[in-house]
């Protein structure tokens, strides 16, 4: 790094596209603005995709707010190969008199855990593990999963772990997965936010890190039509206050407790809305699919990856304490969505779940696509929508789900995502897959 460069740091936040957008400083001057922020305006809340104010747009060109800087959600390292070090501090959107901002979806995230809390005395536990595609790399012969795959990157794998070590991520496992230079990264649980900050910060590093590779990382859920899809698979599980996992019960449907079967129990009761903000653009329904090994139901299964609620195992070697171990893998998310949003969604499903307390359906551990139609009935599968359009149709429909946001802010979405189905009328689905290949 050149001795006459001053690093820059990032105050960042994500937007309803889930395009991750903020302002630069100086790192001398981040104690000078550490108490007020930098500048930003209510109308960013409604850019789409392609950079694009939605229509309609319902902040106009008025207003000011202040993003002000979360240090303990700073995210800073010099593994990526860049000229100077990578540096991002997620942010709080506020007014400019410091008091809430309805359109803050990191502190709807916070007020979503904060409820669950509050109401049970039970925190949640999370982590996204994510998928995406190396492109402009050769994938050259080699097989799934295979060790030589991985290796044929070198060292991009060992450089990405690094970076992500450094920047106190603290990641678990790399591999390469189904598609050709497709690999999957996954990151150990935390609290929600500090969650969905890392969701955000292991995107950003990949892509830096694969741009000095000379090639470029893609989380789209749908790169190529032929090959599998990136998934962002949201893994939760139940904590006391002690941190003694209360997710298990050896004597519960599918060894879940009372709470966490009544919390799954919400999520499954709202999945048709709630996966417009879990999944949330065109190409995330070429990959919510039968038989493609992500989600296409209603459907909360053990260990089976076509449910969308998967409840992962428990390992009995080791002495190992089921209790601490067993957590539940949301499937129907990928990296188009906000993933402050989509957890934010999630919990507040299972809190209705439990506050109300839901059961669980019969259980079944057939593919649904098995099942005739009155045995679907039986067991409440239901279709997951089958397009951007009809999950905003669904999610429009439920106004439980939509009641748990501020207006302006559920308004925004339906408008950002509205208007990036306009840009794409006209395009098929291979062009549409390409276009978002590039974008994300």
């Amino acid at each position: 790094m050149s001795g006459s460069l001053e690093p820059l740091a990032g105050i960042v936040t994500t937007d309803l596209a889930a395009i991750t957008r903020g302002r630069f400083v100086t790192e001398g001057r981040l104690s000078q603005i550490a108490a007020t922020g930098v500048g930003w305006i209510q109308t960013n809340l409604s850019l789409t995709a392609f950079s694009t104010a939605a229509t309609p747009n319902i902040w106009g060109s008025a207003g000011d707010l202040r993003l002000i800087p979360d240090f303990k959600a700073r995210y800073r390292c010099h593994a990526t190969g860049s000229q100077t070090p990578f540096d991002m501090i997620m942010g709080n959107l506020v007014e400019i008199d410091g008091s809430s901002w309805s359109g803050c979806t990191r502190s709807i995230l916070r007020n979503a855990a904060a409820a669950l809390e509050n109401a049970t005395g039970l925190s949640l536990k999370a982590s996204f593990e994510q998928e995406f595609y190396l492109l402009g790399q050769d994938p050259g012969p080699g097989h799934s999963l295979s060790f030589a795959a991985l290796r044929r990157a070198d060292p991009f794998a060992p450089q990405l772990m690094a970076a992500l070590q450094e920047a106190g991520l603290n990641p678990e496992v790399i591999l390469a997965e189904l598609g050709p230079t497709q690999f999957e990264v996954s990151i150990a649980p935390t609290d929600p936010v500090a969650a969905a900050d890392r969701a955000i910060a292991v995107r950003e590093i990949t892509r830096e890190l694969a741009r000095n590779f000379g090639a470029k990382a893609s989380f789209s859920p749908k790169p190529y039509l032929d090959q599998p899809g990136n998934g962002v698979h949201i893994h939760f599980s139940l904590v006391d206050k002690s941190g003694r996992g209360k997710t298990y019960d050896a004597d519960g449907p599918a060894q879940l407790s009372a709470e966490a079967a009544s919390f799954c129990a919400g999520i499954l009761r709202h999945l048709p809305a709630l996966v417009a903000l879990t999944a949330s653009s065109a190409p995330s329904y070429y990959r919510l699919k039968p038989h493609s090994w992500s989600s296409s139901h209603t459907w909360l299964a053990r260990q089976d990856r076509e449910a969308t609620l998967r409840i992962c195992p428990v390992l009995t070697m080791a002495d190992r304490d089921p209790a601490d171990q067993l957590n539940i893998e949301y499937r129907a998310a990928d990296a188009t969505a906000n993933p402050y949003l989509a957890l934010a969604a999630l919990i507040h499903a299972g809190l209705e779940g439990m506050t109300k307390g839901y059961k669980l359906p019969l259980l079944t551990a057939v593919n649904p696509e098995a099942l005739s139609p009155d045995q679907r009935r039986m067991h409440q599968l239901e279709r997951l929508p089958g397009s951007l359009g009809e999950s905003l149709d669904a999610l429009r429909a439920d106004e439980t789900v939509t009641g748990w946001f501020p207006k302006p802010l559920i308004e925004s979405f339906f408008a950002v995502k509205h208007s990036e189905l306009a840009r794409l009328e006209g395009l098929d689905n291979a062009a549409v897959s390409e276009l978002y290949r590039d974008l994300y």
